[in-house]
């Protein structure tokens, strides 16, 4: 090969590799401080909210106050989750990070759900509790947790949170999205709208339609 072709090559290949690295190239964060979410707006955005103007954000936007009291345990299953994402938490927006905090009365469970969108880290704050999630080859890793106890649950995999003390539970839980989501089985499941048809439940669960129906009778969310 000749100097001129073997110029021609090489500056081919530079060219190709140039153009490669530009087509795959992107900027994995955002480029601006903040994004603080304008709840109002109607504009529809993947993956968050439209922004406030800047010039409008107020230091209260990045404030939430909602995990610093006891929720009620009066509920169906004597738990209370108080959610902290961006839907009340405007300055989480583009951030990718939310936190709930959940009360249990003794005996109270947060039943078996799945966060679609996130991958949850579970701290104990008071209290005893077991807590497990289960893979997609169903299995299932349970652990009790005491005070100060950290526990991750894997994104979108089946899990649970129960109180077996003889006390209050209190748990802060972290998520590594703005807004992870929740399915709350028993809901999705018996109380769905429109409803899962009752031949569908019962031959999925081998119950007879009138335990498909009083189920559903009391899948309304409290």
């Amino acid at each position: 090969m000749n100097t001129a072709s073997e110029k021609t090559v090489i500056n081919c290949l530079l060219w190709l590799s140039i153009m490669a690295a530009m087509a795959s190239a992107s900027d994995p964060d955002p480029l601006q401080d903040f994004c603080v979410a304008d709840l109002s707006s109607g504009v529809v955005k993947v993956n968050g909210f439209a922004c406030k103007d800047s010039n409008t954000v107020k230091a209260s936007d990045f404030l939430f106050r909602g995990l610093n009291k006891s929720g009620s345990t009066n509920s169906t299953f004597s738990s209370k989750v108080t959610s902290g994402s961006v839907q009340n938490f405007p300055g989480l927006n583009t951030l990718g990070i939310s936190m709930n905090r959940v009360d249990f009365a003794p005996g109270g469970i947060n039943p078996p759900h799945t966060h679609p969108h996130a991958t949850e880290i579970v701290y104990l704050m008071k209290g005893t509790i077991i807590v497990g999630f289960v893979t997609t080859n169903n299995v299932l890793f349970s652990q009790k947790l005491e005070k100060g106890d950290v526990f991750v649950i894997p994104r979108g995999l089946m899990h649970f949170q129960q109180n077996t003390g003889s006390s209050k539970a209190v748990a802060l839980s972290a998520f590594n999205s703005q807004m992870p989501s929740v399915q709350i089985l028993p809901f999705s499941l018996f109380g769905s709208s429109p409803a899962i048809p009752d031949d569908v439940l019962a031959k999925a669960f081998q119950i007879s339609y009138e335990e498909v129906k009083n189920i559903s009778s009391k899948s309304v969310p409290s």
